[in-house]
């Protein structure tokens, strides 16, 4: 009989979202996973998988009960001749990264952030940058999902295709996804190059810029013309760094920490501030060169409420000035920097925000000082008005108003989901608050 703990919390990494789930378990094998179920079905209780509860959201709460999927973490094959991997849905990235590297291969692409598990990972449609490469989930080339009523589906291209289509972005709402084969590429060390510009010149270069780099992104600072422009590309030369931990950390983490709380106090000096540390930490040049997964990943210090869309490519200018010029109309309405600016390859993959599209994805912040929330709600609102304007899809991870009825007119394919969602889970054993918007 396995056994579920009572009286425990759940908070997602922000602090944000949190929910008291009535059982918390951390099953170790399928035939546990497969009891948890049987139990839910018994009791008439909902079931919510969560893995690194990263997502700054509440898709991961239930009141009901809820899996951690943290012991079913084992890489369980590499071929090698292939470079694919298959690993159980519990495995952190982190973890993945280290062990495929003895193995000479790595992943492709990847987000900022590796304490996040290899099924969440999939199930919110992670992303990072680079218009050759697509979503976390593209790099998926077969996965295994344990229905609700305690069938496990082999699923691919070639077996259960539909399935497959739909649980490549699953949203932990088909079952629980219990293993995942990336395909992997050749180990790669990668160049980071980060120099200033402006606004006005990556915009109106953007295809430039998207040609001369592999992963290309910028962070515009708002309040102003400020850019930082991040170029990382392959490279066999020796690992070197410009780190230090004066700047990265006593200056760009306490100082800043500090300055944006009292900001919380006189608004006006959020300006002030995005100027000053573009001055300060952006405004020369800096490289570092190091295995690709040391690159791609940093560290997310700060609490904070996130906001990411995507929106058609062609859309990027139009949409960034016009989130600019909302700004300087309401000198009340404040934005922490950075706007992060990413690009991504167009996918068949249904709930995808890059479904039948390139795309460009643009990040917005408000940090939370000492955990102190701050005014966002007109920025929030401002923002969401201008991607909806220009076709943006919501960030499944990332918190969003969206309706059903928003969500049937961005994806073409999302009845198509839905249909399948009906068909594994008829009583929606896997849903809770959040997704009842998003399906009803």
């Amino acid at each position: 009989q396995v056994h579920g703990q009572g009286g425990f919390k759940f908070q997602n990494w922000a602090k944000t979202y949190g929910s008291s789930p009535e059982l918390y378990f951390q099953p170790t094998s399928v035939e546990e996973i497969r009891e948890i179920l049987d139990m839910a079905r018994q009791r008439d209780k909902r079931v919510k998988v969560v893995g690194g509860g990263h997502s700054p959201s509440d898709i991961a709460c239930t009141d009901d009960f809820m899996i951690q999927m943290g012991k079913m973490n084992r890489v369980l094959k590499v071929d090698k001749e292939k470079q694919q991997v298959t690993v159980e849905g519990g495995i952190f990235l982190s973890d993945l990264n280290v062990e495929l590297s003895k193995h000479g291969l790595a992943l492709a692409n990847l987000g900022a952030v590796s304490e996040v598990a290899a099924a969440g990972v999939i199930g919110t449609g992670t992303h990072n940058t680079g218009i050759k490469h697509g979503i976390l989930p593209t790099q998926v080339v077969a996965l295994t999902l344990l229905t609700a009523s305690g069938e496990i589906l082999e699923c691919s291209e070639s077996i259960n295709a539909d399935i497959f289509q739909a649980a490549r972005l699953h949203l932990g709402c088909l079952g629980v996804v219990l293993t995942v084969t990336f395909q992997c590429v050749p180990q790669f060390h990668l160049h980071e190059v980060a120099f200033p510009s402006t606004l006005t010149e990556v915009l109106d270069h953007l295809n430039d810029h998207l040609q001369r780099s592999q992963y290309f992104r910028f962070l515009w600072f708002p309040h102003s013309e400020n850019v930082s422009v991040i170029y990382q590309d392959p490279t066999n030369k020796p690992p070197s760094s410009s780190a230090s931990w004066w700047w990265d950390y006593a200056v760009g983490y306490y100082l800043l920490e500090f300055l944006l709380w009292i900001s919380t106090f006189v608004p006006s000096l959020v300006c002030w501030i995005n100027r000053f540390f573009f001055w300060l930490l952006f405004s020369s040049r800096v490289e570092n060169i190091a295995i690709s997964y040391k690159i791609f990943n940093y560290e997310c210090r700060f609490k904070q409420h996130v906001q990411d869309w995507a929106i058609p490519i062609e859309k990027t200018k139009e949409a960034l000035l016009e989130l600019k010029a909302a700004l300087e109309n309401n000198p009340k309405m404040v934005a922490h920097y950075p706007v992060e600016v990413r690009f991504a390859r167009g996918d068949d993959i249904w709930l995808s925000p890059c479904f039948q599209r390139d795309s460009c994805y643009m990040n917005i912040i408000m940090y939370r000082p000492y955990g102190k929330n701050v005014l966002r709600l007109n920025y929030w609102l401002t923002y969401e008005g201008i991607m909806k304007k220009h076709g943006g899809r919501p960030h499944w991870a990332k918190a969003h108003s969206c309706t059903r009825k928003d969500l049937e007119k961005m994806y073409p394919a999302f009845r198509k989901f839905c249909s399948v969602r009906e068909k594994l889970d008829p009583t929606g054993m896997f849903l809770n608050t959040y997704l009842e918007k998003v399906f009803y």
